[in-house]
């Protein structure tokens, strides 16, 4: 009996002292801080995907702009060229239309070679996306249209572009020159406009 006693007391081990921080917690203060540390790393979690859904959408905007800034380039790098162009393809349209003095086969002759030029030119001018701006018969716009005068005629209703002086165009969906042109007035309208102010 003694011997198991003493057996006993032998299986006891001393214990050292711990620290708070390396005791072993009871189980609800572990839970609480496990609580703690899940709930900010949810937060930091939400916080990041945030920042990530901030970020993906500005690379989204910023690609958008660039793929249309890079659009407008392409459509418009001619611009300058073209409104080089446009006063040639004016002096050619002035040449067809001058009077010329001598035998009639020569003037038809230099008229022909003329109006090749032009076609040619205005050929060019389709390919880089250059179209005239439609004046002749159509309503006013001031948008693509810049009247010089007003004429009386009844040809037309008032405000229509009875007369183009000089084409206008376009380059795709931007306006290169406004048309110059003469816009109609109704002349039983002009008289009452004129006795309204004496």
């Amino acid at each position: 009996m003694t011997r198991n006693k003493k057996a006993e007391t032998d299986t006891t081990v001393e214990t050292p002292d711990l620290s708070p921080h390396d005791r072993p917690r009871p189980e609800s203060e572990e839970e609480e801080h496990l609580e703690d540390e899940l709930e900010t790393a949810k937060a930091k979690a939400r916080e990041n995907y945030d920042r990530l859904l901030r970020v993906t959408a500005e690379f989204e905007n910023y690609k958008k702009r660039s793929q249309r800034e890079m659009d407008d380039f392409r459509r418009f790098a001619n611009e300058s060229l073209i409104k080089d162009i446009l006063p040639i393809v004016d002096n050619l349209e002035r040449a067809l239309s001058v009077e010329q003095t001598g035998t009639e086969a020569a003037v038809e002759s230099l008229k022909e070679g003329v109006r090749m030029t032009l076609e040619g030119l205005t050929d060019a001018l389709k390919r880089f996306g250059v179209t005239r701006v439609e004046s002749e018969g159509k309503p006013f716009d001031p948008n693509v249209h810049q009247a010089v005068s007003q004429e009386e005629t009844e040809q037309y209703p008032d405000g229509t572009v009875s007369k183009e002086l000089q084409k206008g165009y376009m380059l795709h969906s931007r306006l290169l020159r406004p048309a110059m042109v003469i816009v109609s007035k109704n002349p039983e309208n002009a008289q009452a406009e004129r006795s309204c102010n004496p």
